[in-house]
């Protein structure tokens, strides 16, 4: 999830609570113009619909449509119940707290070990899945 910056102070968010729209919210998550409108064009549909189905998606695929509602739900602006996604407010809350969690992480000087952290975490360089091989170094001979 790509989460930029956002202007937050108090002056810029009251211009911007005066005419919201779904592409300010899209770009919260997705930076990608085709992500972003996808995703934005999906939640104007369950806010048309009051709910939405898979199957009453027609100008995207099934997969993309469920892979974008189910980011959605991840991430809690919806709830997947008896197959429909509507909107919930689980958002709000956590959402706002998290930027307390945030400052008081950026505030304190503790050290902290990524390694025991991330224990599971794979650490090294990928190796390579495909693509053009690399050239062979000429020898002399």
């Amino acid at each position: 999830m790509a989460i930029k910056y956002w202007e937050f102070e108090d002056a810029a968010l009251r211009e911007k609570l005066k005419s919201p729209n779904v592409k300010e919210i899209a770009k919260i998550f997705f930076e990608n113009e085709t992500e972003a409108y996808r995703f934005g064009y999906l939640l104007l549909e369950v806010k048309r619909k009051k709910g939405l189905k898979l199957s009453d998606v027609s100008e995207l695929p099934v997969a993309t449509t469920k892979r974008y509602l189910d980011f959605a739900v991840q991430v809690g602006l919806l709830k997947h119940e008896n197959n429909v996604y509507v909107f919930t407010d689980r958002y709000t809350k956590p959402f706002r707290n998290i930027s307390v969690y945030i400052k008081e992480w950026m505030e304190r000087d503790v050290d902290e070990d990524l390694s025991i952290e991330f224990a599971n975490a794979k650490t090294g360089k990928q190796e390579k899945r495909g693509g053009r091989k690399a050239k062979m170094a000429i020898k002399d001979e």
